[in-house]
């Protein structure tokens, strides 16, 4: 599943008439997803990066801004010293999509 989401782009939910994802969709697609966590609502998956330093965290947040950008699709950043934890859900929504996964393994393709 991961080589195909690769392949894909983001769609704009809001104007596709998307649904969130049910738990069990959601499950199904982190399962896939190494190391990203699912919020006990579904409505959001969460993964925490660790870097040696301030500037290894800046650079690896650069290479999420460029994905991000390029897929119209953002996700949360919060930035604790050598430590980046990412947050992606579809606010369009109100929860999870397709797209939000898609992000995810683009963004650990490249770190």
């Amino acid at each position: 599943m991961v080589n195909d989401l690769l392949k894909k782009k983001c769609v704009p939910c809001e104007k596709k008439g998307i649904k969130p994802f049910d738990k069990a969709e959601a499950q199904k697609y982190v399962d896939q997803a190494l190391g990203w966590v699912l919020d006990q609502d579904a409505r959001k998956i969460s993964k925490e990066f660790k870097f040696q330093d301030f500037i290894g965290a800046i650079n690896f947040v650069e290479r999420v801004a460029d994905i991000a950008e390029m897929e119209g699709h953002h996700p949360d950043i919060h930035i604790h010293y050598n430590k980046v934890l990412l947050e992606l859900s579809t606010h369009a929504i109100g929860g999870l999509s397709e797209n939000d996964f898609i992000v995810a393994a683009k963004i650990d393709a490249h770190n």
